[in-house]
Order: C-alpha cells, then structure tokens, then sequence
C-alpha cells in the first residue's frame, strides 16, 4: 500500500483529538532529537502523555 503524501503525524492527531498538548508533542520530539529512539507514541505513553486505550484507538481510527 502507498503511503499518502497528506499523512498525519502521530503528534498532529494526538493533538487535534485533544489527548496531548502542543507543548507535551514538543517534549517527545526533543526526546528524540536528543537521541532516544523510541516510538513516539510508547515515549508519550510512558511519560503519562496519553493512555494505552487513546493510542490504540488512534491508530483504529487512522487505519493503521
């Protein structure tokens, strides 16, 4: 399947559903610009950003 050229950032759609703020998407990001290499989603989850049950159903939601 290819991918879409429109895709939403995981961060983006956390964001637009209302289950993560602008400023919680930034400290993931700098997380990983500062090396760690984990999935945005887990590092969100681990750090108390969002729940399991929200991520599972973005990823519902977005087909993915």
């Amino acid at each position: 399947m290819a991918a879409m050229n429109t895709e939403e950032k995981i961060g983006e759609g956390l964001v637009k559903m209302g289950a993560m703020t602008k400023e919680q998407v930034e400290d993931v990001l700098k997380r990983q610009r500062d090396g760690n290499d984990g999935l945005f989603g887990i590092m969100a989850m681990e750090l108390g950003y969002v729940g399991e049950e929200v991520l599972l159903d973005y990823v519902e939601e977005k087909g993915l």
